[in-house]
């Protein structure tokens, strides 16, 4: 089991759009119920800063798979101000994330 943290900055202008691609993401992960991940997107108090914090079950990736994800992947370059930056964590705690 793998949770990687990814955390960036989009410019004023993408970060509703960045926003309307991660719910097309999330819809796509709920209709298809997919497995062995869990997956949380968060944006923050400022509007253009966005935390995305994943945990795989197995190596195996389910992300790859997605159409949504890979729209959302494929243009985020250019929303970009800063980042992403992407670490590896450890879970110490948890409560209602399942």
């Amino acid at each position: 089991m793998e949770t990687r943290v990814i955390r960036y900055r989009t410019k004023s202008e993408c970060a509703d759009e960045n926003a309307q691609l991660i719910a097309a993401f999330f819809a796509e992960l709920a209709e298809r119920k997919v497995a062995g991940i869990r997956y949380e997107a968060l944006r923050l108090d400022d509007g253009v800063t966005f935390l995305h914090i994943a945990t795989l079950d197995s190596e195996n990736n389910p992300l790859m798979s997605s159409p949504a994800f890979a729209a959302f992947q494929s243009g985020l370059g250019g929303r970009l101000e800063e980042g992403p930056y992407p670490a590896t964590a450890t879970v110490v705690g948890s409560h209602g994330i399942n």
